[in-house]
Order: structure tokens, then sequence, then C-alpha cells
């Protein structure tokens, strides 16, 4: 009988930060406060492990670990990444509110920092609306595309996007945009690598399996 040993998966270490980041990012996230009350996603920890590890699927191991220390950081010094990204949405969902109560008090973005993010938010538009384009049942789930979009009931895509790397250190930023600039050298489309990992994760064979099972 040939060795099947070969066949079976190890746990990598990455995958062990994975699972670390995503438990550190959730207790973030059960510290932030949402206007209105607690929202309800704050209590769905399976589905927030889902969502937020088909992402890190798709990040190195270097990549995790600055993100990891980025948060471990933000503990020490009292900050709330998770809080500051959702905040940092609110510049477009909520902008007077933003410039009134928020502005004054996070991290301000040079205007080099800020370029390099736009540069990285018009690649991920771009290959979030391809990905629509080829899986529009898919698409549908997801949240509306572009800031021109947002309203203060629904955040879009773009939004969220820049919200996130807003939060991130000079370090990871830099990794990240490595990450931007091998798959787009490769051909490669990150919304469809990470909408891949969730279906996945949800218990389908692959997108085409998880297009055709959604509702007309």
């Amino acid at each position: 009988m040939a060795d099947q040993s070969q066949d079976i998966q190890e746990p990598s270490a990455a995958d062990g930060l994975r699972e670390t980041i995503v438990r550190h990012e959730w207790d973030q996230f059960q510290r932030t406060d949402n206007e209105g009350g607690r929202a309800s996603c704050q209590g769905n920890w399976p589905m927030f492990h889902q969502m937020r590890l088909s992402q890190f699927l798709t990040w190195p191991a270097p990549l995790l670990a600055s993100y990891e220390d980025d948060l471990t950081e933000a503990d020490r010094v009292g900050r709330n990444l998770v809080t500051e990204k959702y905040a940092r949405m609110m510049a477009s969902t909520a902008p007077e509110q933003y410039r009134r109560t928020i502005e004054p008090y996070i991290p301000r973005l040079s205007e080099e920092r800020v370029a390099r993010q736009e540069r990285i938010v018009a690649t991920q538009v771009a290959w979030a609306a391809d990905f629509r384009s080829r899986y529009p049942k898919l698409g549908q789930a997801m949240r509306v595309l572009t800031t021109a979009e947002d309203t203060p009931e629904a955040t879009s895509f773009e939004t969220y996007l820049r919200g996130e790397l807003g939060t991130y250190s000079d370090r990871t930023l830099g990794l990240y945009e490595e990450l931007i600039a091998t798959l787009t050298r490769q051909g490669c489309n990150l919304t469809e690598e990470t909408i891949a990992n969730t279906v996945r994760l949800g218990g389908f064979a692959d997108l085409a399996e998880a297009e055709a099972a959604q509702a007309a």
C-alpha cells in the first residue's frame, strides 16, 4: 500500500496565527460600542470567524505576524483597531459626526500614506467589480461596491477597506502592498480568493457550486 501520509495536511504555524488574529479581533470587537446599542453581529462568532478567516487565509505569514503585532501594540497603548476601523468608515457614512467627534481623536494619516492606501483601494474595487460581473448571485450578497453608494445604514466595500487599511501600521501596510503587487503580477483577484475561502468554509466545494445554490 502506498504511503498516504503526504496527503494529510498538518496545521501550520500560519494557521494557528490566523486563528489567534481572528480571536484577537473578536475580543476588540466585543469592546466596540455601537451607536444605538450592541449590534447583532457582535454576538455571532461563527459568522465573524468565517468572514475574517476567509480574508486571513489569503495572507502570507509575515503579513499575519505584523498585523498580530499591530493588535497587540494597540492593546498595550489603549487603542482598539476594530473600533477605529468602524470610526474611520464614518468619514463617508456620517461625515459631520466624524469631523466633530472622531477625527480629532484618532491617528492622523499623512498625504503620502493616504495616497498609498488609495492605490490599493482602486485595485481592490476593480477586483470586486470583476468578481461581481462573473458571479452575480454571490455578488448580490456582498456589500454595495463604492463609497458613492454609502448611506448611514449601508457601508460599501470601498469604504470598509479604506477604514481597515487606515488602522494598519506602516510595516503592515507595506507587507499588504507587497501582497497586492504579487497578486496583480500573477493575474489573481483577491476578492475571488477571499470569497472562495468563504464558500468553502460554508460547506460548498467551490464558487461555481455556491453561485448555483443562490436564490435567483
